[in-house]
């Protein structure tokens, strides 16, 4: 019998050493458990279709260049953080000047600071798939980033437009970038992040990111989350929610498919009257891939959620939703959500969704459910009558599919940004017609 292939030791290398005590006692604790991790397999549940295209060379367990350029970045008007393989950039960034909002570096952080970043890094990411034998994507993470960022907004804090982060990785040659973002936010305060993830450069890479929000009393995010890497990039994400009462987070998350591109989002309703909403889009084409998993607790009485996702494949190509709501004993009042709706545009593309409820309350409204499709020839057929050209027909019909999610998108920019990598998208998918 074949054994199960671990973790190269190539990946448990010391990073640098220009952090604060706590974070260096940290990251040197998730190093240890890293030892002998078993790599996901096909027969691991919330790898199996992922897993085959998981390359975790030698090669490319090296940290990426910290002294990489920043690139030419788009042009944002508004306030910036730029991020190169996963090292901030101040002389790129362009920090809002408010009182009560901190934005520090990791290797910036005096004694407290780094208590309180070493104290909640973590803490809202689960560690379930650690327990299947698989890679908990926090972990490898804690265990290797070079630097960070802590985004603190004391109480009443509210920042007046949104803020961006700009994830860049340059490919120069192979190797890993451990991006890492921790936001503590106040009771009553409000920002808008926006994650932006691009590169340049031909390479191999990995990138392996870790976004961590924690909402304190009456607390509104909202997160926007942009993937537009290149196909050389294996990108593994995790997002991290808690949230304590009446607090509020919204999530809206576009994606263009990659060689890998995984992203897994666990949400914690921790206080009563919590409210999330999660939106996702997701396209692939040729033969890409995105693999999505989100979990919801609901830990607290009455609390909110609602999600919906919706993924385009084209070609080749496989995309997959896996989404958990997980209503706790004490949840009761829940009210939860989910929906998940896909678009098949070809015979060859592969589309597997599995929406899950698990309730162990008696006194919640709860609904979940999925739908695989293919356009409709009468729509197309009508449309085509009115004038439209084949292709435009299918486009319109396919735009429509998303634009719900789209439009809801908070910021304008970004709305600008997808849909011009969506009808970049249509243009491939669609130009045979």
């Amino acid at each position: 019998m074949k054994s199960a292939s671990t973790l190269s030791s190539a990946f448990l290398q010391s990073a640098g050493e220009a952090l604060p005590e706590p974070l260096l006692a940290l990251r040197a604790n998730r190093a240890s458990a890293l030892t002998d991790l078993l790599l996901p397999t096909r027969k691991t549940e919330n790898w199996k279709y992922s897993a085959k295209h998981l390359k975790l060379t030698d090669e490319m367990a090296s940290s990426l260049p910290l002294s990489a350029s920043a690139g030419a970045e788009a042009d944002i008007q508004g306030y910036t953080v730029v991020l190169v393989n996963g090292v901030v950039r101040p002389e790129a960034s362009n920090y809002p000047a408010l009182e009560g909002l901190s934005i520090q570096r990791f290797s910036d952080l005096d004694g407290d600071d780094a208590e309180l970043a070493a104290d909640l890094l973590g803490k809202s990411i689960s560690d379930q798939p650690a327990k299947h034998g698989s890679i908990n994507l926090s972990l490898l993470n804690a265990a290797r980033f070079e630097d960070g960022l802590l985004i603190q907004l004391q109480p009443g804090t509210v920042l007046d437009q949104p803020l961006f982060v700009i994830h860049h990785t340059s490919a120069s040659h192979s190797g890993s970038a451990f991006p890492c973002i921790l936001v503590a936010a106040g009771s009553n305060s409000q920002l808008t992040l926006v994650e932006d993830y691009v590169s340049s450069g031909e390479s191999p890479v990995m990138v392996n990111t870790a976004t961590e929000f924690s909402l304190g009393d009456g607390a509104n995010i909202t997160s926007v989350r942009l993937n537009t890497e290149g196909q050389n990039v294996q990108h593994m994400g995790t997002t991290g929610v808690r949230q304590q009462r009446n607090s509020r987070f919204a999530s809206h998350s576009v994606g263009f498919g990659g060689t890998l591109r995984r992203h897994d989002l666990h949400v914690r309703l921790e206080g009563e009257g919590a409210e999330c909403k999660l939106n996702g889009v997701v396209v692939t084409q040729g033969t890409q891939h995105y693999d999505n998993h989100t979990t919801i607790e609901h830990i607290a009485a009455h609390c909110n959620s609602e999600e919906s996702y919706r993924n385009i494949a084209a070609d080749k190509s496989h995309a997959i939703f896996n989404g958990r709501i997980h209503i706790h004993q004490d949840a009761q009042k829940s009210n939860a959500n989910m929906s998940n709706k896909n678009l098949l545009l070809t015979n060859g593309a592969e589309i597997d969704t599995k929406p899950e409820l698990e309730i162990y309350a008696d006194d919640v409204k709860c609904a979940h459910g999925a739908t695989i499709g293919q356009l409709d020839n009468e729509s197309i057929f009508y449309l085509v009558s009115r004038g439209l050209s084949p292709r435009d027909a299918k486009v319109l019909l396919t735009m429509a599919f998303i634009n719900e999610l789209v439009a809801q998108i908070p910021v304008e920019q970004v709305r600008d940004t997808a849909n011009t990598g969506l009808n970049q998208f249509f243009d491939q998918a669609f130009q045979e017609v």
